[in-house]
């Protein structure tokens, strides 16, 4: 499995609108081929900021399958016009999952 991790920088006074906004997309990504499981958190001390944490059974399920979809146009107009500045997306695999062991 895979974990995307995507910093998400929103413009002030935008964050409400933006929540909005990911209510809806939150739909499209959870449709997609390989997608197993989100989280959106906002951060405490700079409240417009927020982490998005996607599963993935693989990297090319997002990076090819998600980026390369017409869906992901959608969710481009649906939040891509909140961040400033754009977000910095990293890719990661476990080293450790303490319900394994």
């Amino acid at each position: 499995m895979i974990l995307e991790v995507a910093i998400l920088d929103v413009k002030p006074c935008r964050e409400q609108e933006f929540e909005t906004a990911f209510s809806a997309a939150q739909k499209i990504i959870a449709g997609m081929g390989g997608y197993v499981s989100h989280q959106l958190s906002r951060c405490l001390e700079k409240p417009s900021r927020y982490i998005l944490l996607v599963n993935w059974q693989t990297l090319e399920d997002h990076t090819i399958g998600f980026r390369g979809s017409e869906e992901y146009q959608e969710w481009r107009k649906l939040l891509h016009h909140f961040y400033e500045p754009f977000p910095e997306v990293s890719h990661y695999t476990s080293v450790f999952d303490n319900k394994t062991g």
